[in-house]
């Protein structure tokens, strides 16, 4: 497949494919994870999703990277005490120092042999950092199927979408006089 993060992109970092950084983790939900209506608590969820999107991303940047965003976290259907619950994260695109990741939650019961149903669904950027919290580029992903083809042209236009809605609030601000 072809490169396709933004000119400079990765400043002649060599490529990794999509696969090289994807990985899954599992966590058993207990009743310590409820909410007041007895299913398991929607932070809890997103606190699975973070640590799995950061596994990738530090993966494929080959060190530290931190959240900068969160989008579009869907709860597809509530999670139950004794799901066992998998996060699947991958790298979706890549810009100069920024990642995309793509995660998906499925859960299952742990004593039914049942096929695990899709939960919940993700997308957050991550920035790659140094030793002193500074931006450093990362490789350049690159998609290694179709669906990965994809789910890069996808996330082009989230973050196009996100730069965007930054713009525009940025600028309705300004027309405040103490705009905060």
């Amino acid at each position: 497949m072809t490169d396709h993060a933004p000119i400079g992109a990765g400043d002649d970092l060599p490529g990794k494919a999509t696969s090289a950084s994807r990985t899954t983790l599992s966590h058993i939900m207990t009743a310590g994870d409820t909410n007041l209506l007895g299913t398991v608590h929607g932070g809890v969820i997103m606190k699975l999703v973070d640590d799995a999107a950061g596994a990738v991303a530090g993966r494929h940047s080959g060190g530290p990277a931190v959240t900068a965003s969160m989008d579009e976290m869907a709860f597809l259907s509530p999670v139950r005490v004794g799901d066992l619950v998998h996060v699947h994260a991958q790298v979706n695109w890549t810009g100069r120092t920024s990642m995309e990741i793509g995660v998906r939650v499925m859960a299952e019961r742990w004593n039914e042999s049942t096929p695990a149903q899709q939960v919940g669904s993700a997308y957050l950027v991550f920035a790659a950092v140094d030793a002193d919290g500074k931006p450093r580029t990362v490789p350049p992903v690159l998609p290694d199927s179709e669906r990965n083809e994809r789910r890069f042209k996808e996330a082009q236009i989230r973050r196009t979408h996100r730069l965007a809605r930054r713009r525009a609030i940025k600028e309705l601000r300004a027309l405040e006089p103490d705009a905060s």
